[in-house]
């Protein structure tokens, strides 16, 4: 009886530490495999998947940081949990939901990624065993090194259930009989969350904050694809914002550009001290326009160095 409690302890240890990982604990010896592929060196090809809620809070929250990773030559997909179909005054349904799509690809093409969007109506996603499946099957199936999505303390319950749907995914895409018809993945990945400001029940607080001033015109010129929410207004738009000429949708795409540059040089300012930690004091002080992540603690947890290997933050910097 003695030999048996102490072989069945002996496996549990084994089994504790090739969890631990994915339960927040010591990386298991795959993920340490991982980090130290990672490496001080080049990095290698990194797969980076990005939910959010709606086409457009990808292209948003982390369209900066994809454009560097793409021309790095790492892979990065944008996925939208709903098609958008109710994002606007005076369209809906169908048309919308085609339109969106078609926005987010030309977004796509410009930044060099993919981009897909489920057929869930806007509005209409729910936490569901089907949703968590489906959620499950995109991680594995990108093979992603890297997951990023909204926190689930939003205005909108798209944004907070999406980012429900993937944080249950941070434990499950390792599992071999969640889903079996996709093969599990081996390590879990890196679970991020994008910026956002609220405040309760506690406040966005980043673990990486990324420069993206050489690509920010990139981005710009990605955003103002998305003509249906930037410049027709949404849900709270209007006729009069409808361009009726070339040179109103200038003007229009003009106005676009001017409102993102002040929200992303607005991020660089809030989390000035972690482009210093990051970058190095004069480095760090010059960035302009900024993206900022905070850890998920669901999915694997890097070493704060593995964390900024990940992310397109120079190596050579301190």
């Amino acid at each position: 009886m003695r030999n048996t409690i102490l072989a069945l302890a002996a496996v549990s240890l084994v089994i504790a530490a090739l969890c631990g990982s994915a339960l927040g604990g010591q990386a298991s010896p795959m993920a340490s495999e991982r980090a130290a592929a990672a490496g001080p060196g080049p990095i290698r090809q990194l797969r980076i998947i990005a939910f959010g809620a709606h086409p457009d809070d990808c292209e948003i929250r982390v369209g900066g940081v994809a454009a560097m990773w793409a021309a790095q030559g790492h892979k990065v997909k944008f996925v939208s949990t709903t098609n958008g179909d109710i994002g606007h005054w005076k369209e809906a349904g169908g048309p919308l939901a085609q339109r969106r799509l078609k926005e987010v690809q030309a977004a796509a093409t410009v930044l060099g990624i993919e981009t897909e969007v489920l057929d869930i109506h806007d509005g209409e996603i729910m936490p569901t065993l089907e949703n968590r499946r489906t959620i499950v099957r995109l991680i594995r199936e990108w093979q992603a090194d890297v997951v990023i999505t909204h926190r689930p303390y939003d205005y909108h319950p798209d944004h907070r259930y999406t980012s429900i749907l993937v944080q249950d995914a941070a434990f499950m895409v390792i599992c071999p009989f969640f889903c079996p018809d996709v093969p599990h993945l081996k390590t879990n990945p890196v679970f991020m969350y994008s910026s956002d400001g609220f405040q309760k029940p506690y406040p966005f607080k980043p673990d990486i904050v990324v420069g993206i001033d050489e690509v920010m015109d990139r981005k710009l010129d990605a955003l103002v694809k998305i003509e249906s929410q930037f410049v027709e207004g949404c849900v709270t738009g209007n006729e009069s914002m409808i361009p009726k000429n070339d040179a109103e949708r200038a003007a229009a795409h003009q106005r676009v550009r001017t409102n993102f540059t002040g929200r992303f040089a607005a991020i660089a300012d809030q989390y000035r001290d972690k482009l210093a930690e990051l970058y190095g004091q004069d480095k760090g002080k010059a960035v302009r326009y900024a993206e900022a992540f905070e850890l998920c603690e669901y999915g694997r947890r890097p070493s704060a160095a593995e964390l900024r290997r990940l992310f397109p933050i120079p190596s050579a910097n301190p």
